[in-house]
């Protein structure tokens, strides 16, 4: 099934882990050979080492490039050389995407989001239901937090035709990791293009504040309320719904605390502010700085907020048709996964600056992409549904 071989230079743009997920899962679903060469280069640790920009998380994430690497040669029976820590070019060759059980581990605190993020577009093409069993840290730096993939990522990205189910068994923070989460999803015949332009007007705010391990829960409630306080500030109107959470002792390991919140507008928008618990920062500074975040996102004019944008472009590379969505400033993130998208899978993407009134005075642009109408090879003869 191969076709010519997709050469990727890994030291450009972002040149860190989002080039090798990107490439490997287009790779993967479109059957094509691929080398990249200079990997992480532009990082200071380079090779398959390190996903983090701060010395302290380098130990953390080596192993994620890897075991995203081997979890999409697991999934097609591929064949992978070069991928060990330190490397700085692999070659990859696909076979066929299968279902079934697929099991990926980090052993450490590299971040299961992540994992998801590099399986998830490669098994909605396989040829029968998938249960992805990814093992790491849930509530990790530099990453998604799992309540993030589940409150956000998840409504939005099913926009485009297929459903799936996260079931978090159990959490893992830095530096331990030992988190668990199990992803079932059916594969689908295309994707359908998302049309994400109008942003509508703020109608609730919410969110949970967590403790596990060994943190009081006073921490929890201390990073809640000084969120609430931090976003009454700035919008008065509205009741703002914090949960402290004391993670239950079977289904968290370790210790951290950390707090996402997430304000949805009344056309199903959704946008997110979140962080993570450090040893010696307070825990008002953690609820400040989540809030910050979040108004930070809101105050763009975009539909999706600046962790999201990235997410969605391999999705609509490969839906069946043109999708927009509109977007604050556009992240380097989503500008690799773009370029990407383009070289590999042969996608066309517009960036503009929005041309609507109330985006004048405002950083807001559409994103346009014409997908490639990818089909599922295994699927010919079902009907759409």
């Amino acid at each position: 099934m191969a076709g010519p071989r997709v050469e990727v230079d890994g030291s450009i743009m972002e040149g860190g882990g989002q080039i090798l997920r990107v490439s490997t899962a287009l790779s993967c679903l479109l059957g094509l050979p691929l080398r990249v060469q200079k990997i992480r280069a532009g990082r200071s640790t380079p090779g398959l080492s390190s996903g983090g920009w701060k010395s302290m998380i380098k130990v953390l994430t080596r192993p994620q490039h890897l075991s995203g690497l081997e979890m999409i040669r697991d999934l097609c029976d591929g064949r992978l050389e070069g991928a060990e820590i330190g490397s700085t070019e692999i070659t990859f060759t696909p076979e066929k995407i299968k279902g079934g059980i697929h099991t990926a581990d980090t052993k450490t605190a590299g971040s299961v989001c992540l994992l998801m993020q590099v399986s998830m577009p490669c098994v909605l093409f396989a040829a029968s239901p998938s249960e992805l069993h990814l093992r790491g840290g849930t509530n990790a730096e530099m990453a998604p937090q799992i309540d993030y993939t589940v409150m956000v990522f998840k409504p939005i990205v099913e926009k485009f035709g297929f459903r799936f189910n996260c079931d978090i068994k159990t959490r893992g923070y830095y530096p331990k990791g030992g988190g668990e989460v199990i992803v079932r999803m059916s594969p689908v015949k295309q994707l359908n293009p998302i049309n994400l332009i109008d942003r509508g007007c703020v109608t609730k705010i919410y969110g949970r504040a967590f403790v596990a391990g060994v943190l009081p829960f006073k921490v929890a409630k201390d990073m809640a309320a000084a969120a609430v306080r931090c976003i009454r500030k700035e919008i008065r109107d509205l009741y703002v719904n914090i949960q402290p959470v004391q993670e239950p002792k079977d289904q968290a390991f370790g210790n951290g605390n950390g707090i996402i919140i997430i304000a949805e507008t009344s056309t199903g928008c959704l946008f997110a502010g979140s962080s993570l618990g450090k040893r010696g920062v307070n825990a008002d500074k953690v609820g400040i700085e989540a809030a910050e975040m979040l108004l930070a996102n809101l105050r763009h004019g975009g539909t999706v907020d600046e962790y999201l944008q990235d997410q969605l472009i391999v999705f609509m590379a490969l839906a069946n048709g043109v999708s927009r969505i509109k977007t604050g400033p556009v992240t380097l993130h989503t500008q690799t996964a773009i370029h990407f998208a383009e070289q590999i899978a042969k996608a066309k993407f517009i960036v503009k600056k929005s041309e609507d009134e109330e985006d004048a005075s405002k950083d807001t642009y559409i994103i346009e992409c014409q997908g490639i109408g990818m089909t599922n090879p295994n699927l010919e003869y079902l009907p759409l549904k």
